[in-house]
C-alpha cells in the first residue's frame, strides 16, 4: 500500500482562529476530525458546497502544491481566491518523499495551460511533459487525457479535483484504467468527484460530506450511486416525477 498521506485532521490548536472563518460554516470542516486514507485512492464525494473540494485544496497546499493546479513547481496565481484551510490542517505523512504529483483541479485548468506556455516559451521543450502540444490546442477532454497520460510519471501523489468535469462516460473509463496503471507504480490518489463511473474503482475508500460531517461509505451506498441506477433502470418514470407525466408521453 503506497501512503504519500496516510492521516488528514484538523488542527485543535487552531480551533478558535478556524471559528471565525467562514469555513467554519461549513458542517463537513466544522466537524472533521480525522481521514484515514488507508487506500491508494480515495474519494471525496458530496453535494455542491458540501465542502469536499475546499478540503482537497486545502491538503494540496499544505502539501506544496499550487493553489491553482500544477506540480510543486507550479507558483503562478491568477487570483488569490484559495482559502486558509491549509493552515488548519495536520497532514501526517506515510512514506517520505514522493517523487512525483500533481494537482489537477478542473476549474483552474484554463490558468495550467497557459502557465505551461508560458514556461514552454521560456524553456523549450516542456510540451513533451504534456503530449507534445499546447493543452490549449486540445480540446478540453483531450487535453486532460494527454496531462494524465504524459505529466502523470508514477510514484507521485495525485490529487485531483473533479476530472470528469472534460470527460465523456468513455474517457472516464479510460482514465480508471490510467488511474490502475499509476496505482501499480506506487502512486496515491485523493479524488473529489461528482462520477459514479470514477467512484467504482475497486477497493477505493469514499468519504462523503454532508451535513452531518465527513463518513466513510460503501459505493452502493452512496446517493451517485443510488440515484443514476434508479434514472438507468426506469428513464421515464424518473422523467415523470421530475418533469410531469404529460412531458414524458
Amino acid at each position: 500500500m503506497t501512503a504519500y498521506i496516510r492521516q488528514v485532521s484538523l488542527r485543535a490548536d487552531k480551533k478558535e482562529e478556524i471559528k471565525r472563518s467562514y469555513l467554519w460554516s461549513i458542517p463537513a470542516i466544522r466537524r472533521l476530525k480525522t481521514i484515514e486514507l488507508s487506500k491508494p485512492v480515495t474519494f471525496l464525494v458530496g453535494e455542491n458546497g458540501s465542502g469536499k473540494s475546499t478540503f482537497l485544496e486545502g491538503v494540496a497546499v499544505a502539501s506544496g502544491f499550487n493553489a491553482e493546479g500544477g506540480s510543486k513547481n507550479f507558483n503562478f496565481s491568477s487570483r488569490d481566491t484559495h482559502s486558509k484551510l491549509h493552515e488548519y490542517l495536520r497532514i501526517s505523512r506515510g512514506i517520505p518523499f514522493a517523487r512525483d504529483g500533481f494537482f489537477l483541479r478542473a476549474e483552474s485548468f484554463y490558468n495550467v495551460a497557459s502557465n505551461v506556455d508560458e514556461m514552454e516559451e521560456a524553456r523549450e521543450g516542456l510540451y513533451d511533459s504534456y503530449g507534445g502540444a499546447s493543452l490549449h490546442a486540445q480540446s478540453h477532454g483531450e487535453s486532460f487525457m494527454a496531462l494524465i497520460q504524459n505529466r502523470f510519471w508514477g510514484n507521485g501523489l495525485y490529487l485531483l479535483d473533479e476530472p470528469e468535469a472534460a470527460l465523456s462516460p468513455a474517457r472516464q473509463m479510460a482514465l480508471l484504467s490510467l488511474l490502475h496503471s499509476l496505482v501499480r507504480q506506487n502512486s496515491q490518489f485523493i479524488i473529489a468527484t461528482h462520477s459514479p463511473i470514477l467512484m467504482a474503482y475497486p477497493n477505493a475508500d469514499i468519504f462523503v460530506f454532508d451535513g452531518s460531517g465527513v463518513h466513510k461509505t460503501p459505493y452502493e451506498q452512496t446517493e451517485h450511486y443510488f440515484i443514476t441506477k434508479r434514472f438507468l433502470d426506469q428513464p421515464q418514470r424518473m422523467l415523470g416525477e421530475l418533469l410531469g407525466p404529460d412531458e414524458t408521453e
